[in-house]
């Protein structure tokens, strides 16, 4: 007969594959796009301080992303699509100034 304890700790274990089932079922081909959640975390941060009003060398210098991320990750953050699409249109529509 198991303790209370054991139960639990098959019950953690059933839970953690349980996780990755359905981690699985929700993307199937994950695996052939490795992404850094991390990552994903920071360039929504950077995106959203920047539409924000904040500078990017003050985005970049912040706790959080430096708790999250390496500067080589940040790099690659930086590299990205969005994140470029995001701040390119701010400064753009800085550039332009107030529309009539």
């Amino acid at each position: 007969m198991r303790t209370s304890d054991g139960r639990r700790r098959s019950l953690s274990r059933l839970a953690r594959g349980v996780g990755r089932i359905t981690d699985t079922l929700k993307s199937p081909f994950g695996f052939l796009f490795p992404g850094n959640h991390a990552e994903e975390l920071v360039a929504e941060h950077i995106i959203r301080e920047h539409h924000r009003g904040r500078s990017l060398n003050d985005i970049l210098s912040d706790s959080y992303v430096k708790n999250h991320i390496t500067d080589d990750k940040v790099n690659r953050v930086l590299e990205r699509q969005d994140v470029i699409h995001a701040i390119g249109e701010d400064v753009i529509a800085a550039i332009r100034g107030p529309g009539p």
